[in-house]
């Protein structure tokens, strides 16, 4: 399986070749690239996630720079594994040259072969696929490399400053404390300071409240016999009246 093409990046010859040699930069530019790591001047260790049709696997490998000429060309080698799913190996020729008004020509041409299950989906597939993926790093790598330093991304945790860090954890809290405030704030019965609605508990009066302080009037209770002052009876007056002139009329006609 052979593979070939070229970018033109708008950038100086050291800038590309520079990133070439970046583990940073080709972390971000392979497709599925979990980790990458440089062991040496010549070398690098890594791990990718990869999906070729029904075929889902992690492949771990190394890579080895050889042939190389400074800011010119390297030829790249390498092997990764994957278990079930099989293996890729193969190589690449990678070159630069000047390209018009500063920019960069790069080139490439590589070869590989695959073994295991991916081998046995068929070669216009793995091919495809292959190319898929090598479109996809030579976009993201000129991109990349063509990328102002001002507009250089944010890792959250590794570039981002601890004040920033502070600022985007507080942020969910932040909001939510706006909107639980917010959605009190609707009901005009909730603000402070309103009146609170009475409950079934609490049913309104109509009698107004005695102020607070002052003792509140109850109507004197009366019982039978009782007088308005709640002592006994008062004596009828009139029957005294005809028992004394009864008294006067015996005693006349005892005389």
């Amino acid at each position: 399986m052979k593979l070939e093409g070229e970018r033109i990046i708008e950038a100086s010859r050291a800038a590309v070749w520079e990133a070439l040699n970046d583990a940073d930069v080709l972390r971000a530019c392979i497709p599925g690239c979990e980790e990458l790591e440089r062991t040496s001047d010549t070398t690098f260790e890594g791990q990718v996630l990869q999906k070729v049709g029904p075929v889902k696997a992690r492949f771990r490998g190394a890579v080895t720079l050889g042939n190389v000429v400074e800011a010119e060309s390297y030829t790249i080698t390498g092997e990764g594994k994957g278990g079930a799913a099989g293996f890729v190996k193969g190589g690449a020729d990678v070159s630069l040259s000047d390209g018009e008004d500063g920019s960069t020509r790069l080139a490439f041409d590589a070869e590989a072969q695959v073994g295991g299950k991916l081998a046995q989906m068929g070669n216009r597939v793995v091919q495809g696929y292959a190319r898929k993926v090598a479109d996809q790093f030579f976009d993201r790598f000129k991109e990349e490399v063509e990328r102002p330093a001002s507009e250089d991304s944010v890792t959250p945790g590794v570039d981002q400053a601890p004040d920033e860090l502070v600022a985007a954890d507080a942020s969910p809290s932040v909001v939510a404390d706006e909107t639980e405030d917010a959605t009190l704030s609707d009901h005009p019965l909730e603000k402070p300071g309103s009146a609170r609605p009475p409950t079934r508990e609490e049913p309104i009066s109509g009698a107004a409240a005695a102020p607070e302080g002052e003792p509140v009037e109850e109507p004197e209770a009366t019982s039978a016999g009782a007088g308005p002052a709640g002592g006994v009876e008062a004596p009828d007056q009139a029957a005294i009246s005809k028992t004394a002139a009864d008294r006067a009329a015996a005693e006349e006609s005892d005389e």
